[in-house]
């Protein structure tokens, strides 16, 4: 795909218009996505950091978790950062009671893992195939395990948290690249919208 893939972002909910201004520096053009038409036109999707359970009741009201399931299982790339990390995971702890994700990654993150807002922090992390990155994590998760087919991209905490992984067209991040101007994440998601 050598013109600009189209890009969506879920924006029913986060922070929509960082991410957008990421993927269009990255190569790619970004519309946002709050219906299942809009879902049906773009070549991948991303969905941002917000808050997990509010996200997962939207998706549900606009009639979105369903096709977005879909889409997933369908193949179409998908890069979720921070609470989009939570919905691309097939399995999640401590969510609340009957909590869904869109799932497709096959790991277990655990929601607020480094804790509340006043213990955000910033870190450079070696993101594997891109080198140092820098990372700003707010109320992040962690992925507590992944399967066989899940690549660990990147760890924090003396290698000790996962932070960031891949499984085939799917991708997460615990952090927020999209904050530090830097758009090295998001070229590597546009990169692999184009090999698909």
């Amino acid at each position: 795909m050598s013109i600009a893939p189209t890009v969506g972002v879920f924006a029913l909910q986060g922070d929509v218009r960082e991410h957008a201004r990421a993927l269009e520096e990255a190569g790619a053009r970004a519309v946002a996505v709050r219906r299942p038409g809009e879902l049906e036109k773009v070549d991948g999707l991303v969905i941002p950091g917000g808050e997990s359970t509010t996200m997962w009741k939207l998706a549900e009201i606009f009639e979105l978790l369903e096709p977005l399931r879909q889409r997933i299982k369908g193949g179409m790339p998908a890069y979720g950062s921070c609470a989009g990390m939570i919905m691309l995971a097939d399995r999640i702890e401590g969510g609340i009671e009957g909590q869904q994700t869109v799932g497709g990654i096959d790991m277990v993150v655990r929601r607020n893992a480094f804790g509340r807002q006043v213990d955000s922090f910033e870190a450079d992390l070696d993101f594997a195939g891109r080198g140092e990155i820098r990372a700003v994590f707010i109320r992040a998760p962690w992925v507590e395990s992944v399967g066989s087919d899940v690549e660990v991209l990147a760890r924090a905490e003396a290698g000790d948290r996962i932070v960031a992984v891949r499984q085939g067209p799917l991708l997460a991040t615990s952090f927020h690249p999209e904050l530090t101007g830097d758009v090295g994440v998001h070229s590597y998601f546009v990169d692999m919208v184009r090999e698909l």
